[in-house]
């Protein structure tokens, strides 16, 4: 029986990394085999990457960013992804191809087609059963940012507000156009109200 695949989404400083920590830990401790991973860096591939695009001096140009994050999700996608869920194993992603549309896309501007194509290569078409968008403004995000400085930063966190509301609204059309697959959640909340939004969204997919 093929397994399940959920991706977490939202802006830099949204605390999604927060709740996959906590939901995983929820499943692993009901007994359900997660694969817990993210990206950039799911792979041995994907950590090299994520290295040289966040930790690196180098300037990274927006076309090579974009690749760099197509070549991340095809190695993820081929190597953990697919045979985690043929395994019948849940997989939870921190980020995946709605992160491209909406920082590649909108963030840097380019064509939506294009980046489809490039996303649609990657992939070969996987997309998650559950997406969950934890949804928060950008100047809060920032702030929350701000506040982590000096100890998690990476060349994300120096981007500003005017990126960021970019992001954020085209997240919130991914989620308007794919009702679906998308579930929004207030971000803006204390860490236990966000998840109990987020255990009945997974129940709700997987079950009690």
């Amino acid at each position: 029986m093929r397994g399940k695949f959920i991706t977490f989404e939202g802006i830099d400083g949204s605390g999604k990394s927060t709740q996959l920590k906590l939901l995983v830990d929820l499943l692993r401790s009901k007994g359900t085999d997660v694969v817990a991973t993210c990206e950039p860096g799911g792979t041995d591939l994907g950590r090299e990457l994520r290295r040289v695009f966040l930790e690196s001096g180098e300037r990274v140009v927006p076309r090579a960013e974009l690749l760099l994050f197509a070549a991340d999700r095809s190695q993820h996608v081929e190597l953990l992804i697919k045979p985690s869920l043929d395994a019948g194993k849940v997989v939870i992603s921190d980020r995946y191809a709605d992160a491209t549309l909406a920082y590649q896309g909108a963030g840097r501007g380019f064509p939506e087609k294009l980046v489809r194509e490039i996303i649609d290569v990657a992939t070969e078409g996987l997309k998650p059963d559950m997406t969950l968008f934890f949804d928060l403004p950008a100047d809060k995000a920032i702030g929350r940012m701000d506040r982590r400085r000096g100890s998690q930063t990476n060349r994300m966190d120096a981007e500003g507000e005017v990126f960021y509301t970019r992001v954020r609204a085209a997240y919130l059309a991914i989620a308007a156009a794919e009702p679906e697959r998308f579930r929004t959640i207030d971000a803006d909340r204390p860490i236990g109200a966000i998840h109990a939004d987020v255990r009945a969204h997974i129940e709700e997919l997987l079950g009690n």
